[in-house]
C-alpha cells in the first residue's frame, strides 16, 4: 500500500482528510454537535481533540499526527474522538480551555481535564497517563465573574473573586 505524502502547507480541507484516515485506521469518532454529547456520556476513559482550522493554528495538525501514536502507547485505554472544527468552536467555552488545539478528558459524561497545545512525546504520555487516573470534577470555567443582583462583594477594593 502507498501511502500519501501530508502536504507541506496544510489546508482544512486536508484536515478533514486526516480526521477520515484516523476514523478508518485508528477507531476515533468523528464527532460533531450533534453527537458529541452521545460519545461524550459513553463509559469508560475518553479524549476528544477539539480542533482548530490548521491554517490558522498549525499545532492542530501536529496534535492529530501524534495523537493515535500517543494512544497506543496508553494500550488502549482511551476512546477517543475529534470533533469538527465549527463544533470545537462551539463547545469550547464549556471546557474553560484557552489555547488550540485542546485534548479535553471525560469520564463517562463528566470532565477530568484538558492539555493544551502541542507536548513533546514524553510530556503527553506523562500528562495523559495523569488523566487517566485523575478523578472526574467540575469543568473549570473561563473566569467571568458573576455576581447576583444587589450583592456586594465583601472585598472593599472591589477585586471580588
Amino acid at each position: 500500500m502507498t501511502e500519501t505524502m501530508l502536504p507541506l502547507s496544510p489546508t482544512a480541507d486536508d484536515f478533514n482528510v486526516l480526521m477520515d484516515r484516523m476514523a478508518e485506521r485508528h477507531g476515533f469518532a468523528q464527532l460533531d454537535t450533534g453527537n458529541f454529547e452521545a460519545f461524550a456520556a459513553g463509559p469508560g476513559d475518553r479524549v476528544v481533540l477539539f480542533a482548530e482550522d490548521p491554517v490558522r493554528v498549525p499545532e492542530t495538525w501536529d496534535v492529530a499526527v501524534v495523537l493515535p501514536e500517543v494512544l497506543k502507547r496508553l494500550g488502549g485505554r482511551l476512546q477517543a474522538g475529534v470533533l469538527d472544527v465549527a463544533s470545537a468552536r462551539g463547545l469550547a467555552a464549556r471546557y474553560g480551555f484557552s489555547t488550540w488545539p485542546a485534548l479535553v478528558f471525560l469520564r463517562a459524561g463528566a470532565y477530568v481535564g484538558a492539555i493544551e497545545g502541542m507536548r513533546d512525546w514524553d510530556a503527553y504520555l506523562r500528562e495523559m497517563s495523569a488523566m487517566l487516573d485523575k478523578p472526574a470534577g467540575r469543568a473549570p470555567s473561563l473566569g467571568i465573574a458573576v455576581r447576583g443582583e444587589g450583592t456586594r462583594c465583601a472585598d472593599t477594593s472591589g477585586a471580588c473573586h
